[in-house]
């Protein structure tokens, strides 16, 4: 049977790092989100993203059936035969069924959910202060200062909030901020949406006995090492 997981957490919670933890040392899973996979439908001419694009452009949501559709879409390709972590999928309890539901008709089962709990202020920090290198190595303004030279830097006329440059104090390295990670605004936006979804998928995945909760405000290696746990538990 392959390995099918749903990482849930908080922006900053550390769901990136951790899925491509899993990706690496459980026979190269993919990890598969729906904004990636809508991000990608603008690319392709199909009839499935020519419906994205036309929804997308009208500002309008994306529902729950075309959103399962998506995903099915990804599942069917070749790299996601043994398995998948899902981030920011499902986002509903009718998407969470219609996983199980597909899953099952492939004699394919949900491995595990695992909610990733950090504090929303930690986490807001995480995601405001994150940056990274050309080589791809991750830094965080307010937890890395003894190894990154930052410097916030005015607009002329003040007109817009102060904008952040950092290097690697080592290398000279500039480092590379996320432009939704610049934003506060929108970090929060994405945590209420995080927290008024959430709890209803909780709910319908702990009835189950599938949800385990792991303290994500420890070093990376603890949370890989807690996350192995339940997946050669699951697997």
């Amino acid at each position: 049977m392959g390995l099918y997981i749903i990482l849930m957490g908080v922006q900053g919670s550390g769901k990136g790092t951790q899925a491509g933890y899993i990706t690496h040392n459980y026979g190269g899973i993919p990890q598969i989100s729906t904004g990636d996979l809508f991000r990608a439908m603008k690319t392709r001419t199909d009839d499935l993203a020519k419906q994205i694009q036309e929804l997308m452009a009208e500002g309008k949501l994306i529902d729950d059936d075309t959103t399962n559709k998506v995903v099915e879409d990804r599942l069917q390709q070749p790299d996601a035969a043994n398995g998948a972590i899902f981030d920011g999928f499902p986002r509903t309890p009718y998407q969470a069924q219609w996983l199980q539901d597909y899953l099952e008709k492939k004699g394919e089962k949900i491995g595990a959910v695992i909610l990733m709990k950090i504090d929303l202020y930690g986490g807001f920090r995480r995601a405001f202060g994150r940056l990274t290198s050309p080589s791809g190595e991750s830094y965080n303004v307010y937890t890395d200062a003894e190894k990154i030279d930052v410097k916030w830097v005015e607009h002329p006329e003040k007109a817009f909030p102060p904008r952040l440059e950092a290097t690697v104090k080592s290398t000279g390295e500039k480092l590379v901020r996320r432009p939704d990670d610049a934003s506060a605004d929108a970090i929060i936006k994405r945590i209420d949406t995080f927290v008024k979804t959430t709890q209803p998928l909780i709910d319908h995945f702990s009835a189950k006995g599938l949800v385990h909760t792991i303290d994500a405000d420890q070093s990376i290696a603890a949370v890989s090492a807690a996350i192995s746990k339940i997946l050669d538990a699951a697997n």
